[in-house]
């Protein structure tokens, strides 16, 4: 999806690499010429038009697809024709043009029996053209160029230039007003996605970042492979507070299985040890006895550095390295349910707590291995597996999108313009709110503007917006 919100404009050059890599299909223009568009936005374009077909809205193709040397053409037309002036206003510099992408059309529609050929005469039958606004986003199209917006794309309002950008892009395009520009720079959300087992976390977050066209996303607390459940991931703008969300409390259920521990603690791995199973331990007691603060050992299959190089690569070469251990708390632990050499666990855990070393520490107590055979995180924070969407719902934008003070449990206040103005220039505020650790600042029609943090009874800036 990522190519689909290309930004090219005045101060964006198309790059080369993507000319290399878009793909070009042919469709006939409403004069019956070969006109060229990038593959996915003809399809979405052939739909767009049929619908509007079935309303009595005739629209086809004028122009798509152009090189940069049919856009220096272009523009030589237009300067012999209206003058230097008016083509400098109107025509990009060829390198700049949305055209290049393949995801712009300009289109025409049919007014009394014929198409409009000049830009002159869409102007005048304007009410004509606003008809089909309201259904683009539906089809993943924007009007590019869109009235009161001229300052922010560097053009004039054009009604018969569309762009294609993707369902969900364009839907959120259209409910804030926003062009390309202010998308890509505004936008701001986090997802609570239902991480699948077998794809990693960070499989999850390009996804969420091909489906939004957004390169500003992060998750707030990894998830192996195998592991399944609570994933929170944070795009745009929300990127910035992800590091609260992760220092939030987790919990998992896990599946045990005793006799047995493997190099990377769980299932998927090599057994490396054994022993016979005492079936007469009290597991329970065992399992109780965990819930405490200790120092525990990190497993060699994590992103922990020592000597600036991560545990997983040392594993993987097959070099010894003395394995850190850190200050962990388990909050609370349950058994749930178990069967001789089997059992499930539930833990709620501290930021930094790895289950798979928890449940070998619990294997070794019981004076014998063990090793994880599932993982699922029910809840992170105040998140609940319960308020998950899939991937799948996501794509098909039916997932929830979250607000920065939707999630964070922070004071939210709403300040007057002087206090705004203060803010954008991250100025200090007397910390006249009585805050003990953050905030959240708003403006009156419910833009985030910064979080503030108390330091020596001054509200100083921890996060602009």
């Amino acid at each position: 999806m990522k190519k689909y919100l290309t930004l090219v404009n005045k101060e964006n050059k198309i790059k080369q690499s993507y000319l290399k890599n878009i793909k070009l299909v042919n469709r006939k223009n409403y004069q019956n010429k070969d006109t060229l568009i990038e593959e996915e936005t003809a399809l979405a374009f052939d739909q767009l038009k049929n619908f509007l077909k079935r309303k009595n809205i005739k629209m086809e193709i004028d122009d798509a697809y152009r090189s940069q040397e049919h856009q220096q053409n272009l523009k030589e037309q237009f300067s012999k024709e209206y003058g230097e002036d008016y083509a400098n206003a109107i025509v990009a510099e060829p390198g700049t043009s949305e055209h290049h992408t393949g995801l712009a059309i300009d289109i025409v529609l049919e007014v009394n029996g014929k198409y409009d050929e000049e830009n002159d005469e869409i102007l005048e039958h304007l009410d004509n053209y606003k008809q089909f606004v309201p259904y683009l986003s539906k089809f993943g199209f924007i009007i590019r160029y869109p009235e009161g917006k001229e300052e922010i794309t560097g053009y004039p309002y054009e009604p018969w230039h569309i762009r294609y950008v993707g369902k969900i892009p364009a839907t959120i395009m259209e409910k804030n007003n926003w062009t390309i520009e202010e998308y890509l720079k505004n936008f701001s959300a986090i997802l609570y996605v239902n991480k699948p087992a077998g794809i990693t976390s960070f499989d999850v977050v390009n996804e969420i970042s091909n489906i939004f066209g957004i390169k500003r996303v992060g998750h707030t607390g990894t998830l192996d492979p195998l592991a399944e459940g609570v994933l929170i991931v944070t795009v745009g703008q929300a990127t910035k507070i992800a590091e609260l969300i992760t220092a939030e409390d987790k919990e998992y259920k896990a599946g045990v299985l005793l006799g047995v521990e493997t190099d990377t603690l769980d299932i998927t791995g090599k057994v490396t040890k054994s022993k016979p199973v005492d079936l007469s331990k009290d597991i329970e007691k065992v399992i109780n006895s965990y819930q405490k603060t200790y120092m525990q050992e990190v497993p060699i299959y994590s992103a922990i550095k020592v000597n600036g190089k991560k545990l997983y690569e040392y594993a993987r070469s097959g070099k010894e390295v003395e394995l850190p251990k850190k200050e962990v708390t388990v909050k609370k632990i349950k058994l749930l349910s178990s069967d001789n050499d089997t059992f499930m666990i539930k833990a709620k855990v501290t930021k930094g707590c790895y289950i798979r070393s928890l449940i070998r520490d619990i294997g070794r107590s019981l004076d014998t291995y063990a090793t994880m055979t599932t993982l699922v995180r029910t809840k992170q924070g105040k998140v609940d597996i319960k308020e998950t969407n899939t991937l799948e719902e996501i794509k098909k934008g039916k997932a929830k999108l979250h607000k920065i003070d939707e999630v964070l449990d922070l004071p939210t206040i709403t300040v007057d313009k002087e206090t705004e103005r203060k803010i954008k220039n991250g100025m200090k505020l007397p910390n006249k709110y009585q805050i003990k650790n953050k905030v959240i600042f708003k403006t009156k029609n419910n833009k985030i503007l910064g979080i503030y943090k108390v330091e020596k009874d001054i509200l100083k800036v921890w996060k602009n917006f």
